[in-house]
């Protein structure tokens, strides 16, 4: 009989014991992300993926992009993701969105990923022939960053991050 009394005493005592935090799930996620924030070396490929979609922004009169490390460490934590489930794709976007809502007062962000391309030129012209990621390469947007990487077997993963301020 009196461990069926100590039990539920015992299940409340832990209960109490537990605290939860007044402060809201995003608040602290944001601050966890931007102390550890990983913005990498940018690669050469990377600086000339930039270089080409603002040489294409410029030649239809649209402002250049400048590079942002926070967003660089966005794209770079996607494109490691998708190189650990070896699966292109926009998971988690929302999430990266919102933390760039949060730490950089973004108010538009819109992302390129692709999966495969040998070189910068192959990669832009691919996202300039989709009509969907031209559309984020001709946005209205202010700053961008991206991430290129490889697998182990030497594919290439790339994740491009736009952001309006």
């Amino acid at each position: 009989m009196k461990k069926f009394t100590l039990l539920p005493v015992m299940v409340l005592l832990v209960m109490f014991m537990t605290s939860c935090s007044s402060d809201p799930i995003e608040d602290k996620a944001a601050e966890i992300n931007t102390e550890n924030l990983v913005v990498p070396e940018t690669k050469t490929i990377e600086i000339e993926i930039m270089e080409l979609i603002n040489d294409y922004r410029l030649s239809k009169g649209l402002n250049p992009l400048d590079n942002v490390g926070i967003i660089k460490a966005q794209a770079y934590n996607h494109t490691e993701y998708m190189i650990t489930y070896n699966n292109v794709s926009h998971d988690n976007f929302y999430q990266r969105k919102a933390f760039l809502e949060s730490s950089l007062g973004a108010r538009d962000v819109s992302e390129n990923v692709a999966y495969g391309f040998t070189s910068a030129q192959t990669v832009v012209n691919a996202w300039l022939n989709s009509a969907s990621h031209k559309a984020n390469i001709e946005g209205d947007f202010t700053d961008f960053d991206l991430s290129a990487d490889q697998n182990a077997e030497g594919d290439w993963y790339y994740t491009n991050i736009f952001v309006k301020k």
